[in-house]
């Protein structure tokens, strides 16, 4: 169903987007890689992708902010966001959710766990669209 999905990792760390792009090909989706928030705003507008998997803390551009701007692109708004975050403080919760992410994967990531979430949030934006 959800096969062939693009989906966008926004990640600085070089190692983990590696991992990400690695697992999220092999598990049968399209990625588009941006290495800090500035990037993933521009190949978020550029390729308007089913999905938005992006690390919190990066440079020239956090997580946050790249994620406030991404919503504010219409085509954009209903597009699932998910944080991948080592944070998880009482309160990061409250703060990913106001930035506008849908939901946030704790780092390091459970690989069973991370697809799980990718396949249901690409199928709550099937149901839903």
């Amino acid at each position: 169903m959800s096969m062939g999905a693009r989906i966008l990792l926004v990640e600085d760390d070089a190692i983990n987007l590696e991992l990400l792009d690695f697992l999220v090909s092999d598990a049968g989706y399209e990625t588009l890689l941006a290495r800090d928030g500035m990037e993933g705003v521009e190949q978020a507008r550029r390729e308007q992708p089913d999905l938005i998997i992006m690390d919190i803390l990066m440079p020239r551009m956090d997580g946050y902010e790249a994620a406030r701007e991404i919503r504010r692109i219409p085509e954009l708004q209903d597009t699932p966001m998910i944080a991948v975050t080592a944070l998880a403080m009482a309160g990061d919760r409250e703060k990913i959710e106001q930035a506008g992410f849908d939901g946030y994967i704790s780092k390091p990531i459970q690989i069973k766990y991370f697809l799980e979430q990718i396949e249901s949030y690409l199928r709550s934006r099937s149901e839903a669209g």
